[in-house]
């Protein structure tokens, strides 16, 4: 929820350009919101973002300018046309401020809210309590008003609108919710927007359970109490509602760059969850019988046994995702389902090709480590690991390493458990233990299939990491994964699994372990210095010298957090002659750590401090994802 930190109410009368008070405009019945462009332009002129020069050609244009896109708005949807306001029409021409910035419509919603003393807030979609603000507000009065209730603070509404001048709007929703309302000035797309999407998703919802009723007999539950005389009610996974809240519910995760969607079934409700760059964030709640039937359309969706519910099954669907302002891709969820006290839980990982599938450059290594994985993956044969804890990033570094290496004249083949994402140019097999199809046994069968490169998803038995060797050494390269924390105790693993040392020495490339850090958010970053007891717990001598960082304060772009979006940081560890002599003694862990220190390998903390020292990311981030590396 956005929330302001004071009473922002204004006094009847604000501030305007010309003699420090901003009065509604006598001649604005045209614009919605009272403002009209030659306003609205004043007061970017008196904040040094229009020269005088600008809010004439702003007057000049903006009529015709506004009729072009009321038009094209009311061709596109006619029975929901809103008329254009004066802050898009001035950003719709694309003026650059005296400093040279782009004037979007963000600064200039800024600029109003500061004329008018209101505070400006991103909205954070992912903090709008969806079933709340449909009981303030009807979706008519929201859209005619362009206001979006956001929330209470202080015991008062905060309301989101585009423009200061709503007095009668404000004063009937004060009427019908019985409480003082603060205004926040916002973007007009994002409050229609979420206003649609608010309404669509609760109305879809309210359909849903008026559809299924609420006397459905919930067989997962272990506490369901069956009321006798009533019978139950067969779900249809096909039901039309359902269908639509499915596909709201995939439109919103993809829209907020969710990397999974968890749907969890509770004793009264079930709960939406969506992780976001690592961290889960409840987002919706479901009526039971609503939750039973989503998870049971994904089911049929994902061809899996919607009658079965008692053991877990997994299953994939692949979708379009048509991204604002974007051509449409391609996007693939990998499903899962397991039973639990109160029903069936269905867990969904999204692979976005446009993550999954990058440049090695782009995944953050530095440019020394870039160097060295190049050069591995070229080799002709050998064996090369990639390892981390689960969701440490293994998967994407592999595919694109393969992508890197791909070509028509290469024959690669991946085994995998299950494919994470279908790609042309890859051979992909899925293991399927039923049938007898093992990492061990594909690998086996697939030396006979004249690879060149071969990618197994893990190395996690002594069959599998004896194959891989065995294919390493009669000409192939093979990557894999091997879960373990830092890289040379990947080899410690290896010796685990019963690989002898010398064979290992003879076929090991090189090992890289990885990590994702999350990033310092660039909207609200600002420069600071460590602490000389934060310096200490990164183990740094400075000399006593200050080691400027940067952190985030926290906006909405970030959800208040101070970070947004994540990068990877790597430990590379070519196998060089020492180290090769090391592996064939089969020496231990920490004597494998000291050579290739030596050798100049870099160390999962050491990446994380140079990320910290180049403004990438926080003190706190770097001692949460390394300190377990240690």
């Amino acid at each position: 929820m956005a929330t302001t930190d004071t009473d922002v109410r204004p006094p009847d009368a604000v501030r305007t350009a010309e003699n420090g008070r901003l009065e509604p405009p006598r001649v604005a019945a045209n614009w919605p919101g009272g403002i009209d462009v030659a306003t609205l332009a004043g007061v970017l002129e008196n904040q040094g973002l229009l020269t005088a020069q600008q809010v004439e050609d702003v007057g000049r244009m903006a009529d015709r300018r506004k009729v072009v896109i009321d038009r094209q708005r009311q061709a596109d949807n006619a029975e929901d046309y809103v008329p254009t306001s004066a802050a898009e029409v001035i950003a719709s021409l694309q003026m650059v401020t005296p400093t040279g910035s782009q004037l979007n419509e963000e600064r200039i919603q800024h600029a109003l809210a500061k004329a008018a003393n209101y505070k400006f807030v991103r909205i954070d979609p992912l903090k709008l309590d969806a079933r709340w603000v449909t009981s303030v507000v009807s979706r008519s009065y929201a859209r005619r008003n362009c206001c979006l209730p956001l929330g209470r603070a202080n015991g008062r509404l905060v309301i989101a609108t585009d423009s200061p001048f709503i007095g009668p709007a404000l004063d009937t929703l004060e009427t019908r919710d019985g409480q003082a309302a603060d205004l926040v000035i916002s973007i007009r797309a994002d409050i229609l927007r979420f206003i649609d999407d608010v309404f669509a998703f609760r109305a879809t919802i309210r359909n849903a359970a008026a559809d299924l009723g609420d006397t459905t007999i919930d067989i997962g539950n272990f506490e369901q109490l069956v009321r006798i005389g009533q019978q139950g009610k067969e779900v249809e996974g096909d039901d039309r509602n359902v269908i639509r809240a499915v596909d709201f519910l995939l439109q919103y995760a993809l829209d907020q760059g969710a990397s999974d969607i968890h749907l969890e079934p509770k004793r009264e409700q079930g709960h939406v969850r969506l992780r976001i760059d690592g961290v889960l964030h409840g987002v919706h709640s479901l009526p039971k019988v609503v939750h039973a039937a989503v998870v049971s359309r994904i089911k049929t969706v994902a061809r899996l046994d919607i009658a079965e519910k008692r053991r877990p099954q997994d299953g994939r669907i692949k979708i379009q995702h048509c991204p604002p302002n974007m051509p449409p891709r391609e996007v693939e969820l990998r499903i899962s389902t397991l039973p639990t006290a109160f029903g069936e839980k269905c867990v969904m990982r999204i692979f976005d090709p446009t993550i999954l599938l990058q440049d090695l450059s782009g995944l953050g290594m530095f440019s020394r480590d870039l160097d060295t994985v190049q050069s591995l993956i070229r080799r002709p044969h050998g064996l090369v690991l990639v390892c981390g804890p689960t969701g440490s990033g293994k998967t994407t570094t592999l595919y694109s390493c393969l992508r890197a290496i791909s070509s028509p004249n290469i024959n690669i083949t991946t085994i995998e458990d299950p494919i994470e994402m279908v790609i042309e140019d890859f051979n992909q097999t899925a293991v399927q233990p039923k049938v007898g199809l093992t990492f061990a046994g594909a690998l086996r069968t697939l030396l006979r299939q004249d690879p060149d490169v071969i990618m197994v998803g893990e190395i996690r038995d002594p069959e599998t990491a004896q194959n891989a060797i065995q294919a390493a050494m009669t000409g192939h390269l093979v990557l894999s994964t091997v879960h373990t924390n830092d890289a040379p105790a990947t080899i410690a693993r290896l010796f685990d699994l019963g690989v002898q040392p010398y064979l290992l020495a003879a076929t090991l490339l090189g090992v890289v372990a990885q990590r994702l850090l999350r990033n310092v958010c660039l909207h609200c970053r600002r420069e600071t210095e460590l602490a000389p007891e934060q310096i200490a717990a990164l183990g740094l001598e400075t000399g006593g010298d200050r080691f400027a960082v940067w952190r985030g304060s926290g906006c909405s772009h970030c959800r208040d957090t101070g970070l947004r979006g994540r990068t990877g940081i790597y430990e590379v560890m070519p196998i060089g002659d020492k180290l090769r002599r090391l592996v064939a003694e089969k020496a231990d862990a920490g004597r494998l750590t000291r050579q290739a220190m030596e050798d100049g390998m870099t160390s999962l903390r050491e990446a994380a401090i140079k990320k910290m020292a180049l403004g990438l990311t926080s003190f706190d981030e770097v001692l949460r994802v390394t300190t377990e590396a240690e």
